[in-house]
């Protein structure tokens, strides 16, 4: 079974440099059981400080809030446990918004089976050179400096009511 993950390397990186995967950090997304289990421990865990502390907080709030409202165990439990699902189906997320307050955005995204395919894919689509990296001037299909290419659909015929896309006036 595949699973998706992002690529999280700094804002001020450039693809291809190998020193920028030495400080990346790969997010699986999906449900995440150790998240679901122990939400402040996890985030601790992956050095989210600030965010760990908030998860404490909101878990003993939560209780103290229902408690001192005169609900029943069973509601505390069952709100608490609301509160863990929350956390295990939405933890991957808030890593991504801790990497992305770090400037580290997501830089790629890739479907994988496991951990290791992931940083083996991931890793080599950010080693590799890319296509729109600068030509050199010496080639012969070298732009002029600054241009930018300019992207236009081809004319292909709209499906359902819609009559037929107009060209470019």
């Amino acid at each position: 079974m595949s699973s998706t993950y992002t690529l999280h390397v700094p804002a001020d990186s450039l693809p291809g440099d190998p020193r920028a995967l030495e400080r990346s950090e790969l997010v699986r997304d999906g449900f995440s059981w150790p998240a679901f289990l122990f939400p402040a421990l996890w985030l601790f865990w992956h050095r989210h400080w600030w965010i760990g502390l908030l998860a404490i907080v909101a878990i003993g709030g939560l209780a103290a809030l229902l408690l001192l409202a005169g609900a029943s165990g069973g509601t505390v439990l069952g709100a608490e446990f609301l509160l863990h699902l929350l956390f295990g189906l939405e933890g991957a997320s808030l890593r991504r918004f801790a990497y992305s307050r770090r400037r580290r955005p997501v830089s790629d995204l890739v479907v994988a089976s496991d951990m290791a395919e992931a940083e083996t894919k991931s890793f080599a689509r950010w080693l590799a050179p890319a296509a729109d990296q600068p030509v050199p001037a010496s080639s012969p299909g070298a732009r002029a400096p600054g241009a930018v290419p300019v992207f236009r659909p081809a004319h292909e015929p709209v499906l359902g009511l819609f009559p037929d896309r107009e060209g470019w006036r």
